[in-house]
C-alpha cells in the first residue's frame, strides 16, 4: 500500500487546526470523484451525530460518533490525520452530484489517488 500524499496530509492537518470548513477539495478515491469542503473531524462528528439524533430510526447510532470523539480527547498528542472529512460534499456521477444537497463523507487519505484544490460544480440539466 502506498504512503499517503504528504501534501494532502499537511492540508488535512491545517484543517484540523482551524475551526473552518472553507477549504474546498476534490479527490478521486477508489474510482469515485468526491467534491466538497473539508471540515475538522470534531466538527464533522458533531454534525453527523446531530443528523442521526434527529432520526427516529437512527438516533441510537449518534452515540458512536460522540463516544469516539471522547476517546480521542483522552489520547492527547499530535497525530497526523488519516482521513479527510467532507461537509457539503457530492459524489460526481456524470453531470450529477449525489446527493444534490451535499453529504458528509469520510475518506481515508491513503485511498486518494488524485486530488485538486477547489470543488467541481455540476449541472442538474
Amino acid at each position: 500500500m502506498p504512503n499517503p500524499d504528504e501534501l494532502l496530509v499537511s492540508i488535512a492537518a491545517m484543517v484540523e487546526s482551524e475551526p473552518s470548513n472553507q477549504m474546498s477539495l476534490t479527490v478521486v478515491a477508489q474510482g469515485a470523484v468526491i467534491t466538497g469542503r473539508l471540515a475538522p473531524e470534531a466538527t464533522w462528528r458533531e454534525r453527523v451525530a446531530e443528523v442521526l439524533r434527529a432520526s427516529d430510526r437512527l438516533s441510537p447510532f449518534s452515540d458512536a460518533f460522540v463516544r469516539q470523539r471522547e476517546k480521542e480527547r483522552e489520547r492527547p498528542g499530535e497525530q497526523a490525520p488519516t482521513h479527510l472529512h467532507f461537509h457539503l460534499a457530492r459524489i460526481l456521477q456524470g453531470s450529477l452530484g449525489i446527493p444534490e444537497t451535499g453529504g458528509m463523507y469520510r475518506v481515508a487519505i491513503r485511498d486518494v489517488s488524485a486530488w485538486t484544490v477547489g470543488d467541481f460544480s455540476y449541472s442538474d440539466r
